[in-house]
């Protein structure tokens, strides 16, 4: 990890009253490590218990659960069954979003925010404010369709 992000992290941490424990530093670090991969809370779990093997799994899912509440991750939801990771290194940015393939359940980010005139056009018509939103588009991904015998999108 960073050292600038090790010391947000523990100002963050120290705001709401939380130490930065050496099992914190360590389940933080392993979702920096693999960020972009969305882990979930068993792959954590698996991945910390390599450096720390006395860590209990019930310890990685009260950090992840506190992690989240506080924002510095984002708890995802792909409909795999299981709860996911990334890290919040935009506080104040809206979030990306993500591509899941329905074949092989890879995932990829969209980084640009494709909806900020739909964003607008809310704003005028409705006087709402968005102050983030959540998208996930479900298809093939590139790979999965050119090896499909069937062309994803022809019928």
């Amino acid at each position: 990890m960073m050292a600038g992000e090790n010391i947000q992290f523990r100002e963050q941490l120290k705001k709401k009253g939380y130490k930065m424990t050496t099992q914190r530093q360590a389940i933080l670090d392993v979702i920096l490590q693999h960020e972009g991969e969305h882990l979930s809370t068993e792959e954590i779990y698996e991945l910390v218990k390599k450096e720390h093997p006395d860590i209990g799994l019930a310890t990685v899912y009260r950090t992840l659960l506190l992690l989240d509440d506080m924002e510095l991750i984002y708890k995802l939801d792909f409909d795999d069954g299981c709860n996911r990771y990334e890290l919040n290194r935009h506080k104040d940015d809206h979030r990306h979003h993500h591509l899941i393939c329905t074949q092989c359940g890879g995932v990829e980010e969209v980084e640009e925010d494709l909806l900020e005139s739909l964003e607008e056009q809310i704003l005028k018509n409705y006087g709402f404010i968005v102050l983030n939103h959540r998208v996930k588009f479900y298809g093939y991904c590139k790979k999965c369709s050119e090896n499909s015998p069937k062309k994803a999108g022809q019928d």
